[in-house]
């Protein structure tokens, strides 16, 4: 189907296909990066309800190591908005990366029109034979 496109077409269908797949990519790092600012968000309202003095963990690698209640509680809130700025990033990002597919879409859609109903309207196209 696509060997009666011409290049140009062809061109831009392989841009939306490399689109999409960006697209995909930021949505699942967009998951993961949401999932992961639940969950610290989780934690840091668990810490709330725990006593400055009881015995705390962190994990480093395969390990437990004890740590102290207020080096845990900042921890957490530096990982929660470090995360919410990430998130924020890659929804930016999923938005640009929409827009770009649309217009790139469109562009497609009216090449392929255009070219099935008349004449180029390029750079030669309406200026050219005005004089």
């Amino acid at each position: 189907m696509q060997g009666n496109l011409p290049p140009e077409a062809q061109e831009k269908i392989e841009e939306l296909q490399d689109l999409q797949e960006t697209a995909q990519q930021v949505a699942q790092q967009k998951q993961q990066a949401e999932t992961q600012l639940q969950e610290s968000k989780t934690a840091l309202e668990t810490l709330d309800d725990i006593e400055g003095d009881t015995k705390m963990y962190r994990e480093v690698g395969e390990l437990l190591v004890e740590t102290e209640y207020d080096e845990a509680y900042d921890n957490l809130e530096e990982k929660v908005d470090s995360l919410e700025v990430r998130t924020q990033t890659l929804q930016k990002q999923e938005d640009r990366v929409q827009e770009q597919f649309e217009s790139l879409q469109e562009e497609l859609q009216q090449m392929l029109q255009g070219g099935a109903g008349g004449g180029p309207m390029g750079p030669g196209g309406p200026g050219a034979g005005g004089a």
